[in-house]
C-alpha cells in the first residue's frame, strides 16, 4: 500500500482549521484518517460522534458520517447508535474535559459494557474552549484559570480507570509520535469491544502558557520527557511515577463484546 495521508475522508471545503497555533488536534485529527484510510473504511459506513470542545469539532473536517452532541454524553450517542446498526464504525471524540471530567460516568459504562465503539480522547489537561479551567486529568499544582496559585486535586489515570471498567483495549500516546498513535488507533479500531486511545497534545494558548510553556515547541518537549513506555514505567515505584505518565499499549483482552452477548440471548430466548 502506498504511504496513507487520509486525504479521502478530509472535508477540504471546511479548511483551515479552526485550532490555535501549535495545538496537536491537527496530528490526532491526520492519524485518525490515515487509519480510516489503511483500514479501507467505507465513508458510509463510519459514525464520528463527537461532544462539547476544541476537539469535538473535529466533525467538522471528517467526510463521513457525523453526529454532534451534548456535552459529555458522546457515548451515550455512539451507544445508541451502535445498537441501532451494528454494522457500522462507531468512532466517538471527546476531550479529557467532556469524556472523563463530565462524561466520566458514561465513559465507566461503556467500557464495563464493552460496547463496540473506539474512543479517542485527546488529552490537552484543561479545558480548552472555555478558558482553560482545570479538569480531572490536571496534573496537580498546576496552574489554570480556576487554580491560579496551583490545582488542589489529583488527576485521575484515564486509561488506568477505563482498563478497569472492562475496555478490550486501551493505549496512550503523545502527539510528539504521530506514527505510533495512527498505529494504536488502527489497533483500537480492529478491535471488537470498547476500545479507547488517550492522546495526550498540548493546549499551547492555556495550558502551556499557564504553567512555564509559552512557546508550542516547549510543550511538546515536556510531553516527551514525561512520557515513560508502560513497559519501564511498570517497573517503577510509586514516588518514581510522580509527574510522569505511561505510554503505549495497556490492555488488549478479548471478552465478547455487548454485541455478541446480546444476540446470545436473543438465540435462547428463540430457541
Amino acid at each position: 500500500m502506498a504511504h496513507a495521508t487520509g486525504l479521502a475522508y478530509l472535508k477540504k471545503e471546511a479548511l483551515p482549521l479552526m485550532w490555535c497555533s501549535g495545538c496537536g488536534h491537527g496530528i490526532v485529527l491526520g492519524a485518525l484518517l490515515r487509519a480510516f484510510e489503511e483500514l479501507e473504511y467505507e465513508h458510509n459506513k463510519v459514525v464520528v460522534v463527537t461532544g462539547i470542545g476544541c476537539w469535538g469539532k473535529a466533525d467538522d473536517y471528517i467526510a463521513t458520517n457525523a453526529l454532534h452532541t451534548t456535552h459529555g454524553r458522546a457515548l451515550s450517542y455512539a451507544t445508541g447508535v451502535k445498537a441501532a446498526n451494528p454494522d457500522l464504525h462507531v468512532v466517538v471524540l471527546m476531550g479529557d474535559g467532556d469524556g472523563a471530567t463530565i462524561g466520566g460516568n458514561h465513559l465507566i459504562h461503556s467500557a464495563r459494557r464493552n460496547m463496540d465503539i473506539t474512543a479517542i480522547l485527546v488529552n490537552n489537561l484543561n479545558y480548552g474552549m472555555t478558558g482553560g479551567q482545570y479538569s480531572a486529568t490536571t496534573p496537580a499544582n498546576s496552574r489554570t484559570s480556576t487554580s491560579k496559585y496551583g490545582n488542589p486535586e489529583k488527576d485521575f489515570d484515564i486509561c488506568a480507570l477505563v482498563d478497569a471498567a472492562g475496555a478490550n483495549y486501551v493505549a496512550r500516546e503523545t502527539v510528539f509520535n504521530g506514527l505510533a498513535l495512527k498505529n494504536y488507533m488502527k489497533e483500537a479500531l480492529s478491535k471488537k469491544g470498547f476500545s479507547l486511545v488517550e492522546a495526550i497534545g498540548p493546549c499551547t494558548t492555556l495550558f502551556g502558557p499557564n504553567n512555564k510553556m509559552k512557546q508550542p515547541v516547549d510543550m511538546l518537549k515536556w510531553l516527551k520527557e514525561k512520557s515513560i513506555p508502560v513497559s519501564k514505567y511498570k517497573g517503577l515505584a510509586e514516588e518514581e511515577r510522580e509527574g510522569y505518565f505511561a505510554v503505549g499499549k495497556i490492555t488488549d483482552r478479548n471478552v465478547p463484546d455487548f454485541g455478541t452477548r446480546y444476540s446470545e440471548i436473543q438465540k435462547k430466548l428463540q430457541g
